[in-house]
């Protein structure tokens, strides 16, 4: 484009990839898609998956990653739900994957987005994606109706072929939260034996954390209890185990279980 005193006549920068199925038009405030002659407009499309982050560059990169694996795999990206709505899709997305980066599923704003999608889109599985692995928060997930769970820590294959599978009906599950649960279920379980006829089942979870050396709020959150209440169940493993202190608590436990 020619240029005037210096000035472009057009704000607008055109980029195109002879590979790509989509242009991108670039302005000053904002990404819009644009559709490339010859293929179907985005509202043609009945099988399309929804693509939710706010982050652009992230989405951007997560769609054309995809694509790329699978070029059958069509996917419209938004910002958010509202963003989505103010399109005005003629048809419902046939899976939906949110993305929400560093944050927890356990945080009330994320878990009420996730239920609100899995409530509007009934039809339509939705599948989460995350920075972390924790099996809690996948746990998390799964409550809140999601159909997968996916860590930013896999490929774009396995991300691919976890959307496939929920949009089969399935759940995808990583195999790296399984392990973890593996891990921290096969200790407890041959603790449990010595510590049943002391404790209740609470207090054997409650002893557990305590032997790890772990704080109150962090017991109270893994459990989903009040922290008040941890510190009542701390008192009545101090009285059984005659201690006088969390650091004889844990002294005494680990003598048990050995």
């Amino acid at each position: 484009m020619p240029a005037m005193n210096g000035q472009m006549l057009t704000t607008e920068k055109f980029t195109s990839d002879a590979g790509a199925r989509l242009i991108s038009v670039r302005t000053s405030d904002t990404l819009r898609p644009f559709i490339a002659s010859g293929t179907p407009g985005v509202d043609e499309w009945e099988d399309y998956i929804l693509l939710i982050d706010s982050r652009a560059l992230d989405r951007e990169c997560l769609s054309k990653s995809l694509s790329e694996y699978d070029d059958g795999m069509h996917i419209v990206t938004v910002g958010s739900l509202d963003e989505w709505q103010m399109r005005n899709m003629q048809v419902l997305p046939s899976a939906i994957l949110i993305m929400i980066g560093g944050r927890k599923v356990s945080d009330t704003d994320i878990s009420a987005k996730i239920c609100a999608l899995v409530e509007r889109f009934q039809t339509s599985p939705v599948i989460v994606g995350a920075d972390g692995d924790e099996l809690a928060q996948l746990l998390h997930a799964l409550e809140c109706g999601a159909r997968g769970y996916i860590p930013t820590s896999v490929g774009i294959r396995v991300a691919a072929e976890a959307v496939a599978l929920a949009r089969a009906g399935g759940v995808f599950v990583p195999a790296s939260s399984l392990l973890a649960a593996k891990e921290a279920i096969a200790p407890v379980a041959s603790r449990n034996d010595c510590l049943d006829s002391l404790f209740t089942p609470r207090e054997v979870v409650v002893a557990e954390a305590l032997r790890r050396g772990k704080a109150n709020k962090i017991i109270a959150y893994e459990m989903d209890l009040c922290e008040s209440t941890v510190k009542v169940h701390i008192r009545n493993i101090m009285k059984k185990l005659n201690a006088t202190n969390r650091t004889e608590v844990a002294y005494k436990i680990r003598e048990l279980v050995r």
